[in-house]
């Protein structure tokens, strides 16, 4: 029995903080370390199995003994704290990574994933009995240096979750074609499992794998009852395919909230197993909801944690502060590591850096100008080093990020605004709402400047009359118009996707090849899939020209083309640093943070205040 101080399970994350050894490493430490204080258990980042079948390049090992002296201390930190260790232990499949020199594919086929992963070979008797050995090897490690139970990855469409997927399993043995043959791979490494370790088992599902010849929940309720007869503890539910799915699998923000607790919980009841709730839970309300009307006996936090390590200690009321929220939108965790960098997150910047941050050596009287993220990150912990801050913000806190939640499937951004005002009334943060002169600011001993950014206005000719991104503001957004976005990028399409759900015709032009470069992976093809629309035009490689009364001009490969009846334009070009003063202005030190000292994005905003804050 998994006996846990409470209800709540910090869910499997993937880091990247590893080495190319896939040994433990002191990012890792001091990572779950800061993560384990409050929770009843911890699963750390996905185990490889084989070195030959990792999904990343710098994930942690669990194949050899090499690796015993760091997953023990791994065990002791999070021990040290109150909490359980559970090692999550799944090979991939055909879903290893197919850029790593080295790595090899088996499946229940031997047909590719659609969108991603190399051609994989159809496992045969002696493959099916290597996979069992890994997993046998694995676990038997896993007790031995400390962990308290073990997850079996049997979803998300790794290996186990081929077998048990009609879609991919197209295989005519003993192991193919029925549920009860598709099944039988999956049972036998978990028996194998079961009988090498004394340790409890817990089994990570999709429920439903959501694309209509995939795994469903009536045959995963029939699995989980089977789970349970061959020894399985608890059934931690989840949904989605890597394959097919990326956004039910990550929980993105752009799908709806919930749906995985409606498996979980009809699984629990109806194969009587006690489940792992999981998906988006990121509130004090969500957590409420799940134990009053789902009856979630235990809940797993992934991003949440990320977003806030204290989450569950501010849930509980042991650490008196505002939750930091999670906008579910993938931008630092998934970007992070897919991008090399390391896990990190939008909203909470000391995640994968290596800031110190250090109490105030002398007591300061300090300008925040610009109430935006940048301004308000800095302000918030330049207060918690014991300065006396004050914000000067001209109209309202949040700045530009006050746009960001109002195109469709991005209300959650919101929460970020919202935080960020209550954390400055907790902490009684002076707020003063006026555009400050020099002498405003002449008594201050340091200036932080975070004045954001303006648009670049292109040099079209006829181009006098235009919108910007305040477009997306309901008071302004057009209905029934016919639209022209000059400028395809991570605003022009935002704008675009606003404008399609009030029934405009949008016409979007840009000069790259493509259009929403910068996006966050899933978000992007989101989008991109929602402006496929007939509704939709858009030209790439394109100059606008002239702008003509409601006539715009514009150029491909040399030819100029026309379209008239245009009612609006939008310019979304780029932005520029609004340097609104200039550190000669001042005899006492000035700082730039956020987009006033480079053009970025929410994250980068938010990182500059907090490193700043640290250095000051």
């Amino acid at each position: 029995m998994l006996d846990l101080r409470n209800e709540f399970i910090f869910a499997p994350v993937k880091t990247a903080y590893g080495n190319k050894e896939g040994l433990v490493t002191e990012k890792h430490l001091m990572f779950y370390e800061s993560r384990s204080k409050h929770v009843g258990a911890v699963i750390p980042e996905p185990f490889y199995l084989d070195k030959g079948i990792r999904e990343l390049p710098v994930q942690m090992g669990i194949d050899n003994d090499n690796k015993n002296e760091g997953l023990r201390k791994l065990t002791d930190i999070i021990h040290k704290n109150g909490a359980k260790v559970i090692a999550h232990l799944n090979h991939p499949g055909r879903m290893a990574n197919p850029k790593l020199p080295g790595n090899y594919y088996v499946s229940s086929t031997d047909k590719a994933c659609e969108v991603m992963g190399a051609k994989p070979e159809r496992m045969n008797v002696e493959d099916l009995k290597k996979v069992k050995d890994l997993y046998v090897s694995a676990a038997k490690r896993a007790e031995k240096t400390g962990f308290d139970a073990i997850e079996l990855q049997f979803g998300h469409g790794y290996l186990l979750a081929q077998f048990l997927s009609p879609k991919v399993n197209d295989r005519t043995d003993e192991y193919g074609g029925s549920f009860e043959n598709r099944i039988k791979f999956p049972l036998e490494v978990l028996d194998v499992v079961k009988n090498s370790v004394s340790i409890p088992i817990i089994a990570r599902i999709s429920a439903d794998e959501m694309i209509p010849d995939g795994i469903k929940l009536n045959e995963m309720i029939e699995f989980s009852r089977l789970l349970k007869e061959h020894g399985v503890e608890l059934i931690h539910v989840s949904a989605g395919t890597i394959c097919n799915t990326a956004p039910w699998y990550f929980q993105h923000m752009f799908i709806p909230k919930g749906k995985t607790w409606e498996f979980a919980s009809k699984i629990q009841k109806d194969a009587d197993i006690n489940t792992i709730f999981l998906g988006q839970i990121n509130t004090v309300e969500d957590i409420n909801n799940l134990k009053n009307n789902f009856d979630a006996k235990y809940i797993a936090l992934g991003r949440a944690l990320v977003a806030d390590e204290d989450f569950v200690g501010k849930y509980l009321g042991n650490v008196k502060d505002i939750i930091r929220p999670c906008l579910a939108c993938a931008e630092g965790c998934l970007g992070g590591v897919k991008g090399g960098k390391g896990l990190q997150c939008l909203v909470n910047p000391k995640v994968g850096t290596d800031v110190e941050f250090k109490p105030a050596g002398k007591i300061k009287q300090i300008a925040v100008v610009g109430g935006g993220l940048a301004g308000m990150e800095s302000a918030i912990n330049l207060h918690k080093k014991g300065h006396r801050v004050t914000i000067f913000e001209k109209e309202k806190l949040g700045g530009q990020f006050n746009l960001a939640y109002l195109p469709p499937h991005k209300n959650s951004l919101k929460k970020l605004v919202d935080f960020y005002k209550k954390e400055i009334e907790f902490y009684n943060i002076a707020v003063v709402y006026s555009e400050p002169s020099k002498n405003d600011l002449k008594d201050f001993d340091e200036i932080v400047l975070a004045t954001g950014s303006t648009p670049v206005i292109p040099q079209i000719k006829g181009l006098n009359n235009y919108k910007w991104a305040e477009i997306l503001l309901q008071e302004n957004t057009p209905k029934n118009k016919n639209v022209a976005i000059i400028g395809g990028g991570l605003i022009g399409t935002e704008v675009a996707n606003k404008l399609l759900s009030e029934n405009n015709n949008v016409y979007i032009f840009e000069l790259l090849p493509q259009i929403a470069n910068g996006m966050e992976m899933i978000e992007q093809k989101l989008t991109l899939k929602s402006l496929n629309n007939e509704k939709v035009k858009i030209f790439t490689n394109t100059m606008v020209k002239e702008i003509n009364a409601d006539k715009i001009l514009f150029e491909i490969d040399g030819k100029v083309h026309e379209i008239e009846g245009i009612d609006i334009i939008v310019v979304a070009t780029g932005m520029k640093e609004n340097k609104t003063f200039s550190k000669d202005d001042f005899e006492v030190p000035v700082h730039y943070i956020g987009d006033a000292l480079k053009v970025g994005k929410a994250q980068s905003a938010i990182f500059t205040g907090y490193e700043l804050a640290a250095n000051i």
